[in-house]
């Protein structure tokens, strides 16, 4: 490493060193964020485990009924 103390360097060593504390910065953040998202996301996880199995297989609260027709197998003309 230097054996400079930082306001003994040059400014473009300064400058450098800056740049890299910043990027690593910015990338310790970005990693806490990954991570919170991913606890978050475990934590769902988590209660979907203990949730009941007849709770996944209802059905959803919001049909689509209106935009489909059910299909009664005959073949439409074209």
């Amino acid at each position: 490493m230097i054996d400079k103390p930082y306001y003994a360097q040059s400014q473009k060593q300064f400058l450098r060193s800056w740049v890299l504390g910043q990027m690593l910065s910015g990338a310790g953040w970005a990693a806490l964020f990954v991570i919170a998202i991913g606890l978050s996301l475990g934590v769902l996880y988590g209660i979907s485990l203990l949730l009941p199995p007849e709770s996944k297989l209802a059905d959803p609260p919001m049909p689509q009924s209106s935009l489909t027709q059910p299909w009664d197998g005959a073949v439409q003309p074209a």
